[in-house]
């Protein structure tokens, strides 16, 4: 799942979570810029419920994560 970063746009996020909890059961949104990086080169990306992970699986295979959902639905401009 991805969004799109708007110029200017500041989110309040929570603490990064590492493989805490339920999240790893979970498609997270972050910017497909990140996650296309990610996939290059391995490097961590940051969602916007604040997990940070290395993408390696098919995100449609999985539920959205609701904290992801609902901070992309806040957010002005959001299309899903």
């Amino acid at each position: 799942m991805y969004f799109t970063e708007t110029e200017g746009s500041v989110l309040d996020r929570p603490e990064t979570l590492l493989g805490d909890g339920d999240h790893e059961k979970f498609a997270h949104y972050a910017p497909k810029h990140e996650i296309d990086a990610s996939w290059l080169n391995g490097t961590p990306v940051k969602a916007l419920c604040g997990k940070e992970w290395i993408p390696t699986r098919d995100p449609e295979k999985f539920p959205v994560c609701p904290t992801c959902k609902e901070i992309f639905q806040s957010l002005p401009d959001s299309a899903e």
